[in-house]
């Protein structure tokens, strides 16, 4: 893959993570702190979280087309270096109580939850330019054959 063409990939999944991060941060915030209220300031947090997460995901570039065992390698990489990324934030915020396992517990399977959504949209999104691209070179071929 170019390079131009995996910034634009990275732009498109930088919006994905951080309307994920978005509902997660709002949906474990309910859960675990529903009385409490934020500023305009703490809704461009994730944002910032999504930037973080961002910086994993490069993990999987390269040049050449990966193998089948190279892509699932790298991705598995990429999620322990996403729940590494989230966990620091964890312990190092003022914000989230990292003494409470649940709460913990419950932001890594966000992350996981989040990590399977983006890859599950991507191969949709994938698979639909696949399909198109398909179409338009049968649409080629049988025009050059006549």
């Amino acid at each position: 893959m170019d390079i131009k063409r995996f910034i634009i990939n990275k732009l498109i999944l930088f919006f994905m993570l951080s309307t994920l991060i978005t509902v997660a941060v709002a949906l474990i915030g309910s859960a675990f702190a529903g009385e409490e209220s934020i500023g305009y300031k703490t809704m461009l947090m994730p944002i910032g979280y999504a930037a973080l997460c961002m910086l994993p995901t490069f993990v999987t570039y390269s040049k050449r087309e990966l193998s089948l065992k190279e892509l699932l390698l790298r991705k598995a990489l990429m999620l322990v270096l996403l729940e590494g990324v989230m966990m620091l934030i964890v312990f190092t915020s003022p914000v989230i109580d990292s003494s409470d396992i649940r709460a913990v517990l419950t932001i890594a399977a966000s992350v996981l939850v989040i990590f399977v959504l983006v890859n599950l949209f991507l191969w949709l999104k994938d698979s639909a330019e696949a399909k198109k691209m398909n179409r338009d070179l049968e649409k080629f071929l049988q025009q050059h054959e006549e």
